[in-house]
């Protein structure tokens, strides 16, 4: 007999809670999965030679560039860590021709491999939010034709390929089993799902809790998105509890992914973060809140949580940001969510050292940003 959970006019089979609750199983992440971003769209910055020190003696093995910098590429050689580089939204569209992807591959991955773990290739950022139909239709032919050229040239078992993804690719997020992703989005959404799925490669997605505070501080409790603990919320249709926010929006992209079809998709937080100041109207921008999101989010990747509807596969997460970067545009915030002033003393301390001191740390390193374009800047939030 088929079974369903109704709510409004939706329904959740059984069939697809249990996709979703089987997919994790297998997939128990080993090593560390928290990351934090460097970016470099400042003038002031430490040489990528002084941020491989400062990396190494925190135990960190992975990085996240945004684009494919040479000069970051050819400092992380022989280090040990991991990196996954970017191709730039602008560069996007000429890649969807398989040559010239091949051409990408040989100019910006083959030269530094394998001295510089090369571990990942994200093609483009927040790409499904872009109102860019040119760069959007690109999308999918630029990554099958990353993925033909590695496989030309025996990588593609060393390399994953994906794209980060705005939480604005959702039209519900909340209550998590609700999620489901815009309609306008779906003849996209679906041969990138495919690719995903075909070759074994995440789904990244962006998402900051801070905004969903700012947005509304007397409808959100602070707690709840900064982690700490509280009473948090049950969903109604699947009884899962959710203490956090993120874990919430995660979730919601999960149900989203397997209403699709696509259930056995891994999802990773490639952004989040907080900021540790901001203008007079950016409610909970404080050196304080910021502190306790991010040393809250490194407690739980310690002890290798997962969100409720995946409980035993560790979410992996890169925290934005590893500097206060000075040149980045838009409110006081943009500008403020590093654990690191540029002359390499801390913003404020989250025990990170000493964390990392019996476990290593992923870092995002975002070398340049598509021109415009800050973390998590097309953002969509249900309520907690």
């Amino acid at each position: 007999m088929f079974v369903s959970i109704f709510f409004r006019s939706r329904m959740i089979p059984i069939f697809l809670l249990l996709n979703i609750f089987y997919s994790e199983f297998g997939f128990l992440q080993l090593g560390s999965t928290l990351g934090v971003n460097y970016g470099q769209v400042a003038n002031n910055l430490p040489s990528p030679e002084q941020v491989v020190t400062l990396l190494t003696s925190l135990g960190i093995t992975k990085i996240r560039i945004y684009d494919a910098n040479p000069q970051v590429l050819t400092a992380f050689a022989n280090s040990g860590i991991d990196l996954v580089v970017t191709v730039p939204n602008e560069v996007v569209p000429q890649i969807s021709d398989p040559q010239q992807a091949l051409r990408w591959v040989m100019t910006n991955i083959k030269p530094y491999f394998p001295a510089t773990r090369i571990s990942g290739i994200a093609v483009g950022n927040e790409v499904f939010t872009s109102n860019d139909t040119a760069l959007t239709s690109s999308l999918v032919p630029a990554m099958v034709g990353i993925h033909a050229a590695l496989v030309q040239l025996g990588l593609d078992s060393y390399v994953h390929i994906s794209t980060a993804n705005s939480l604005a690719v959702l039209e519900n997020s909340y209550p998590p089993s609700f999620g489901s992703f815009q309609p306008e989005l779906a003849n996209l959404l679906l041969p990138f799902l495919q690719f995903l799925a075909e070759t074994n490669s995440p789904f990244w997605i962006n998402a900051y809790p801070y905004f969903a505070y700012k947005d509304d501080p007397n409808g959100v409790s602070l707690d709840y998105v900064l982690l700490n603990p509280n009473q948090g919320m049950v969903d109604p249709y699947t009884k899962l509890r959710y203490d956090n926010m993120l874990y919430a929006q995660v979730d919601a992209v999960i149900f989203a992914i397997a209403r699709m079809g696509y259930g056995n998709v891994e999802v990773r937080v490639s952004e989040t973060g907080w900021p540790s100041k901001g203008d007079l109207d950016e409610t909970g921008a404080s050196v304080e809140n910021a502190r306790a999101y991010n040393k809250n989010l490194l407690m739980r990747q310690m002890r290798n949580q997962g969100t409720p509807i995946r409980p035993t596969q560790r979410l992996e997460v890169y925290l934005f940001a590893l500097f206060n970067e000075d040149m980045k545009p838009g409110p006081t915030s943009e500008r403020n969510y590093g654990l690191y002033q540029p002359d390499l003393t801390m913003a404020y301390n989250v025990g990170l050292g000493t964390l990392t001191s019996t476990a290593s740390v992923t870092l995002v390193s975002s070398a340049t940003r598509e021109t415009g374009k800050e973390p998590g800047s097309s953002r969509k939030m249900g309520r907690p």
